[in-house]
């Protein structure tokens, strides 16, 4: 699977004035650890490290969680240490390190990005990440976060940040279904990255939103009819833009279920 670095090197030899965005600063072991732990990473994920270094971020990957990895990495000498740590570790045929400008590379595969980039490299990326992954990607931050795209969910670890996203679904829009018991459900809903506002109503009487939480392709309303009804909960699934399946959720999580005084 590793590119054919001999030409790279020697341009690079060549070119010690190439351009990196970031300075190469190694992650901490059990940072690393930390990090995949966060992400929840295991053997069915296939993970993408931009500016991967010397590779240590997809190699504990594939070594300690079984996980596939991909390493995107500007500097060839960089990759040419990844192969090699990959080879010593045992994990070469789970891995591969890509020459490449994480900005151009092709990452629309990964179901779990790492970064260990910069504050203002990370705001310049998230454009990219969230029309280019699919809904439910986890990105995970080594110190940095992604300005106004609030983290899901922050961890200190040893002084440091650490920062998860779950890349969110676009649902945004007016949708409708009927449920089980024949009434004709709206809801209307405004997004701003994984924030939800909505608006719902049952056979157009309006209904309060008691909760609306995004959480990659999946939408858990919390809807109340009026005041003497019970709370009632659903699952929308939504893929490609549109409304896939709504399903009527009878137990209702503890953390939904209770009310504003």
């Amino acid at each position: 699977m590793f590119r054919d670095l001999i030409d790279d090197l020697d341009d690079y030899s060549a070119q010690p004035h190439l351009y990196l965005d970031v300075p190469y600063v190694p992650t901490d072991e059990d940072l690393v650890e930390e990090m995949l732990a966060l992400a929840e990473v295991g053997a069915r994920d296939l993970l993408y490290d931009l500016g991967s270094g010397d590779g240590r971020i997809v190699v504990a990957a594939a070594r300690d969680r079984g996980a596939h990895g991909v390493g995107i990495e500007l500097d060839p000498l960089r990759i040419a240490d990844a192969m090699e740590y990959a080879g010593d570790s045992g994990v070469e045929y789970l891995v591969d390190f890509v020459e490449a400008d994480i900005f151009s590379a092709d990452i629309s595969e990964a179901s779990v990005v790492t970064l260990y980039l910069l504050d203002s490299v990370n705001v310049d990326l998230r454009p990219r990440l969230l029309s280019t992954l699919r809904p439910g990607t986890r990105i995970v931050s080594h110190a940095f976060d992604m300005g106004d795209w609030k983290a899901d969910e922050r961890r200190r670890f040893r002084g440091t940040n650490l920062f998860k996203w779950i890349v969110p679904a676009q649902v945004a829009g007016r949708w409708e279904w009927r449920s089980a018991d024949g009434r004709q459900c709206r809801i209307e809903l405004e997004q701003n990255y994984q924030q939800i506002t909505a608006r719902a109503w049952f056979d157009e009487r309006p209904a309060r939103v008691e909760s609306a939480q995004l959480r990659g392709d999946r939408l858990k309303l919390l809807l109340l009819a009026d005041d003497a009804a019970p709370l009632e909960c659903f699952s929308l699934h939504f893929a490609d833009g549109q409304l896939a399946s709504v399903t009527a959720v009878s137990e209702i999580p503890a953390a939904l279920a209770e009310r504003p005084q």
